[in-house]
């Protein structure tokens, strides 16, 4: 589609406001820049015009880290350590889905993060064709990362993954990845090696969550699990971490050198009790940093709002300083940090020739006002109540309340309470 926006405020790429207009022609941003004249626009023809009002324009978040699927199991066990949350309520419940159950525990998910102004994700379940499947049927991105380890997977299912939906749909992507050190063994992993040394690949995981995911892994292991994976090449082509919450000196300086990315999940770590990441120390570093909510069953919520003010919130907290980790900062982590991560370069920003995936915030509401600082009041006081219209791949996914996803979001409701009666 062609839709002009016009009389809008942007957060242009340089993270800076601008007042103009906003063009998008077919998948892509054609043009920012001053209002155009009436002679100018006499050989333009819109599908849509838009009247921004003076609403921000952004790019949209990108949840770095969830496990869609889970949707299923929101509010279903809480108030559980990880542990047993796990292997006690989480793991036995997964283990009765079955693909068609993913494809519509994925959809609920999607309504989510578009709501949240969320225009992908980088989701590690199972069945990735039917993640993939849900995504291309409402329109949205996907990046995929394999949930490899010792009990569901293979390395030689994940290398056939890695080939078949990197080539599925231009929405599409799919990474190399396991679960975690604790539930992959050595010979997986060395396996892992292989083909990210075979396909010069980034590999992500869960990494260093908890306390005693590290202390178990030094008794295995005789070193922290950053360095134990960098140990076997994991590393090698970079790739990055969910959680990092415990990091050791070494483990730093593991990804400074390496470039990873740390993606953070304060929500889930708070939740959890897990901890707090040590996000200033890192940005300090100069250590890639992206946002992701975790998964709808340990968060509960796939809301990039919450997670920016836990972000900032929580580093203040743990360095006993105001001044630490400040809202542009993590802004950028929730857009363009998250982008790179996911590898969608592209996404990162608003600009001439990048995909047009944006995000119209309301600023008519009251907890946008005074104008102050309108990124100050994106993190620390923004909410999901300010997402007026999001886009993805140049298409209105979400505008006023309304989803424009190919289903009425009803039904896609009473199937994810079908799917969970059914196990019970």
């Amino acid at each position: 589609m062609n839709i002009r926006f016009y009389n809008a405020r942007i957060l242009n790429k340089n993270f800076e406001i601008q007042e103009g207009e906003l063009h998008v022609k077919g998948k892509r941003i054609s043009y920012i820049g001053p209002p155009k004249s009436k002679e100018d626009l006499l050989w333009e023809s819109w599908d849509r015009e838009i009247d921004a009002k003076r609403n921000l324009l952004i790019p949209g978040f990108k949840n770095a880290h969830t496990h869609s699927a889970m949707t299923f199991l929101r509010s279903y066990a809480d108030d559980l350590p990880l542990l047993d949350w796990l292997n006690q309520q989480v793991f036995p419940m997964e283990a009765k889905l079955v693909p068609e159950d993913i494809y519509h525990l994925s959809k609920l998910a999607i309504l989510e993060y578009l709501s949240s102004g969320i225009t992908a994700n980088f989701d590690m379940y199972f069945c990735p064709e039917e993640i993939a499947r849900a995504s291309v049927d409402c329109g949205f991105r996907t990046v995929m990362v394999s949930p490899l380890n010792d009990f569901t997977s293979n390395p030689q299912e994940m290398e056939e993954n890695y080939l078949k939906l990197n080539r599925y749909h231009p929405l599409i992507s799919y990474v190399l990845g396991f679960h975690a050190e604790y539930t992959t063994g050595r010979e997986r992993l060395e396996a892992v090696a292989r083909l990210a040394e075979k396909y010069k690949a980034p590999v992500f995981t869960h990494n260093s969550e908890t306390l005693s995911e590290v202390q178990q892994c030094i008794e295995r292991n005789g070193t922290t699990p950053t360095a134990y994976l960098d140990s076997l090449g994991i590393f090698n082509y970079g790739g990055g971490g969910y959680h990092c919450v415990y990091m050791s000196d070494e483990d730093l300086e593991i990804f400074k050198k390496r470039g990873l990315f740390a993606v953070t999940n304060p929500g889930s770590n708070t939740k959890l009790a897990s901890g707090i990441a040590p996000i200033g120390r890192m940005l300090e570093m100069g250590i890639p940093l992206a946002i992701g909510t975790d998964g709808p069953a340990s968060n509960n919520c796939l809301d990039m709002f919450r997670e920016m003010f836990l972000v900032t919130g929580l580093a203040k907290l743990r360095e006993k300083d105001a001044s630490a980790v400040p809202a542009e900062d993590v802004l950028k982590m929730a857009v363009s940090g998250g982008a790179h991560a996911m590898g969608l370069t592209d996404c990162d920003c608003l600009a001439e020739g990048k995909m047009a995936d944006l995000v119209m915030i309301d600023l008519h509401r009251p907890n946008m006002q005074p104008e102050n600082h309108l990124v100050k009041n994106l993190v620390y006081s923004g909410s999901k109540e300010n997402v007026k219209l999001t886009m993805v791949d140049g298409e209105i996914l979400y505008e006023n309340g309304q989803f424009f996803v190919g289903e009425d979001a009803e039904e896609i409701y009473a199937r994810a309470n079908e799917i969970i009666g059914k196990y019970r």
